[in-house]
């Protein structure tokens, strides 16, 4: 059987292996709504397969590993960056899906896309383009303005409408609940909600590794309650955190919903908020932020004064100045940032003819 001159039977195969393999309400490939513009299919790869590795060959996921997590340019190797975040994310993503017997690739596909329009600098960076923008920041929204408009050189990823969906509604905020919001908040595919809960189960325990790491917190003054509830290590609280979602979820038959028990729910929430206090807004955190915040303010000032050399023309041209502004901004690496603030702000030694002037 050939589809624009090419044979499409592997694929067909494996959506067939699909059909007769996957759960009742996991989401087909080959029952995808489609994709922004239409496109012949892949002789091999189903529409999720497809949209996984493009994620992954695109550029913006590469400079994830760049960008902040929680630490700023942190120095050691082993503190995590946005890239490692998404990367635990999608394999705790993957073992729920499994187990709940949901399309692992479409789970997948979403974890990886999820944080590629987040800011440099974490959070913080997050903050200063909601004020400097105007209308706000939120960096879903700009990952899913990067899959569908930036990356590929404006011709975007063309992702299908499941994948976009689980990464416009990943996040959760400061105070969000990762499973139990209304309908239209959530994603309208369990994996999507898979990958929503994921991400809380993987920034949580991952968080609180790097803050002892980093001398900001000790194992000993973690809250006792939720503590007690999901596990004294990192490998305890996730394999806590993942059972209860696949249980409460089963336990839901016929309703599709990602689900979690109300006592571990709780105590991942007061988890949650003890970080943001203790670590995201530590006093050493925070006063380094600030020089984060400093540099993103300058370099917002400077490029829109000078956008022919900064700016994308095409998008100063059809959305305006502040947007391609903020394109620009969001899609910076943490050390390119600081880079081009150096470039821009900081003088550098001169000397007549190369000679010494001192």
């Amino acid at each position: 059987m050939a589809e624009s001159g090419r044979d499409d039977s592997l694929r067909r195969q494996l959506e067939t292996r699909e059909r007769a393999t996957l759960g009742p309400a996991a989401a087909l490939s080959s029952r995808s709504r489609g994709r922004l513009r239409p496109e012949p299919d892949d002789p091999i790869r189903p529409a999720f397969q497809r949209d996984r590795d493009r994620i992954v060959h695109s550029k913006a996921f590469r400079r994830l590993k760049h960008k902040t997590q929680v630490f700023l340019a942190p120095t050691g190797d082993h503190y995590r960056t946005r890239l490692t975040h998404t990367l635990e994310v999608s394999q705790i993503a993957r073992t729920i899906a499994k187990v709940l017997r949901l399309n692992e690739e479409l789970t997948e596909a979403i974890a990886l896309g999820h944080d590629l329009g987040h800011a440099p600098f974490g959070h913080a960076g997050e903050r200063v383009l909601t004020r400097l923008f105007p209308g706000g920041f939120n960096h879903y929204e700009q990952s899913l303005r990067v899959v569908d408009v930036l990356e590929q050189n404006g011709a975007g990823l063309n992702l299908t409408w499941e994948v976009r969906d689980g990464i416009s509604k990943h996040s959760k905020g400061k105070h969000g609940a990762p499973v139990g919001v209304e309908p239209a908040l959530r994603a309208a595919t369990l994996e999507g909600q898979v990958a929503r809960v994921a991400d809380l189960i993987a920034y949580v325990n991952h968080d609180i590794d790097d803050a002892v790491r980093a001398g900001i917190l000790r194992v000993e003054a973690l809250p006792a309650a939720p503590i007690a509830v999901l596990g004294g290590t990192s490998s305890e609280r996730i394999g806590c955190l993942v059972a209860d979602v696949v249980r409460e979820t089963l336990a839901r038959e016929g309703e599709p919903e990602v689900a979690m028990s109300a006592e571990v729910l709780q105590a991942t929430l007061d988890l949650r908020s003890f970080l943001h206090a203790e670590v995201y807004e530590n006093d050493a955190a925070v006063a380094e932020f600030a020089k984060a915040c400093g540099i993103l303010e300058g370099l917002w000032e400077k490029v829109r004064e000078r956008p022919a050399r900064f700016l994308d023309p095409r998008t100063v041209e059809r959305d305006g100045l502040d947007v391609a502004a903020k394109d620009f901004l969001a899609g910076m690496t943490d050390r390119f940032a600081i880079g081009l603030f150096e470039q821009i702000f900081v003088p550098r030694p001169w000397s007549r003819g190369g000679v010494d002037a001192s």
